[in-house]
């Protein structure tokens, strides 16, 4: 394994004259990170006062060092800088790795035994938003800590200290690591796209040296996203990789998102095989060799994924939308894996249990290749149904929550089982509808699933009825319904 880089930076040369704390906007504090609008919301002096507030925090926890990294986009450098610059000045020593993807940051915590790390990212959302993934412990921050970390900054009682930074090359390592755990049993030949994200230059290594051969598709970092948008989950920012991987006869096309922790994949055939039918697969292979254990998945997820777990002999689980929710949900249930349907998974087998779309593509090439089958049959063995992709609403942040309190209030659908663990998961005979608040967008997600088209349009119909019936003027892209139709729930 290689020997990573460090060097001291002393404090001395940072100005720490120019900054003072401000006051931090309530709203960038979510479920499950710290997320806002630059330069409206989101400031190198709100980073700066961040860092004084969970430095303080670290303090309470008996925690005196941090790993920090950020993403590719314009705004990361100054926004890193001044979130260090708070961090050191509250007493905390950071070890500053670059700007890598957030898997490697949190490869990093582990490697160096550094149980706290802070990715400056504003992950797949546009590129005029920034943020915070926070880590204290190896484990993501609750909602809880998050608003305990908002009360610090809005008392100004911060923890003044004496902090220094050393800059660090984990990257080495990471590939390394990868590389010793992972065998491909043949080459296959791959198109990688990255959108311009930070993903691009360390996952055309990582298949490199695992013996692919590798076509970049927009690998090089551009935080302007010029090509498209970072985003797997969204269907018109495959279509590039589509062509792409047809054009070039690749076996396997995969997507990353901005910061690298999610993973998009495109077959030979230009089929996209969406995260829940991934999870499938990696179901599968873990069951074989741990039978009985559990596995979680998202409430955004098809329902074939918990009949081919428990084909499989597993023990399926729903679980809260997000990644923090899902780390937590892994660490209570001692699961073996865990998928989102944005494409998020989580190894806990002969990994560390986080979020990272390089090893995910890693670990799927390796299981595609010990099998005998050929790519094509793999792929025609997953059970599918007709569905859609995940598709956002619109919606002011300080309306989507309202918004849907009214939906849940008034949810009394006929002949359906409402699951509300995250939203409303409206569950038909035939196939099922899910509305639920993004934690990270001001949109409310949405997303379907039927056993024919013609069931698809009707659960369409009646979920765009009922959210009509609570806010008229949200325009929703998947109605095509009868504006005159009756509602068809009580």
């Amino acid at each position: 394994m290689s020997t990573p880089i460090a060097t001291k930076v002393a404090l001395a040369q940072v100005d720490i004259n120019n900054f003072n704390p401000v006051l931090c906007p309530r709203e960038i504090f979510r479920a499950y990170d710290i997320r806002g609008i630059v330069d409206e919301n989101l400031t190198p002096a709100i980073a700066y006062t961040l860092g004084l507030a969970v430095g303080t925090r670290a303090h309470q926890e008996n925690m005196t060092h941090f790993v920090v990294a950020r993403d590719g986009r314009l705004s990361s450098p100054a926004l890193t800088d001044a979130l260090i610059l708070g961090l050191t000045r509250s007493g905390m020593t950071v070890t500053d790795i670059g700007a890598v993807p957030s898997g490697v940051l949190y490869f990093a915590c582990h490697y160096l035994n550094i149980g706290a790390g802070i990715m400056v990212t504003g992950s797949h959302n546009p590129k005029a938003y920034n943020g915070f993934k926070i880590l204290f412990h190896f484990n993501a921050l609750s909602e809880k800590v998050l608003q305990q970390i908002y009360a610090i900054s809005a008392a100004q009682q911060f923890h003044y200290g004496s902090g220094q930074v050393i800059k660090q090359d984990v990257g080495f390592a990471y590939l390394d690591t990868i590389a010793q755990k992972i065998n491909l049993k043949r080459p296959l030949k791959i198109v990688c796209d990255a959108g311009g994200g930070i993903a691009g230059p360390l996952a055309l290594a990582l298949y490199e040296k695992l013996g692919c051969e590798v076509i970049p598709l927009y690998c090089e970092v551009d935080g302007h996203f010029s090509h498209h948008h970072p985003n797997p989950s969204q269907l018109e920012n495959l279509q590039d990789l589509i062509a792409k991987v047809k054009i070039t006869q690749a076996d396997l096309g995969l997507a990353f998102d901005g910061d690298g922790d999610r993973l998009g994949v495109v077959t030979a055939q230009g089929e996209i095989i969406w995260p829940d039918r991934q999870l499938m697969l990696f179901a599968q292979d873990v069951l074989s060799r741990h039978p009985g254990a559990t596995i979680l998945y998202d409430v955004k997820c098809s329902r074939h994924l918990a009949q081919v777990v428990q084909a499989a002999g597993g023990c399926a689980q729903m679980v809260r939308t997000g990644h923090s929710f899902v780390k937590a949900a892994l660490k209570e249930t001692g699961a073996i894996l865990a998928g989102e349907m944005s494409g998020h998974v989580f190894f806990t087998e002969d990994w560390y249990g986080f979020d990272d779309g390089l090893y995910t593509g890693a670990r799927l090439m390796e299981l595609l290749t010990r099998d005998v089958r050929t790519l094509n049959q793999i792929w025609q063995s997953l059970p599918n149904s007709i569905n859609t992709p995940e598709i956002n609403i619109e919606i002011a942040d300080a309306e989507k929550f309202i918004t849907l309190e009214k939906l849940l209030a008034s949810a009394n659908f006929l002949d359906a089982t409402l699951i509300t663990l995250d939203g409303v998961r409206v569950e038909f005979a035939q196939g099922w509808g899910l509305v639920r608040a993004s934690n990270t967008m001001p949109c409310l997600v949405t997303r379907f699933e039927a056993e024919t088209q013609l069931h698809l349009e009707q659960i369409q119909m009646q979920i765009g009825l009922w959210l009509l019936s609570i806010k008229s003027d949200l325009h929703l892209p998947f109605y095509k319904g009868d504006e005159d139709a009756e509602i068809t729930h009580t």
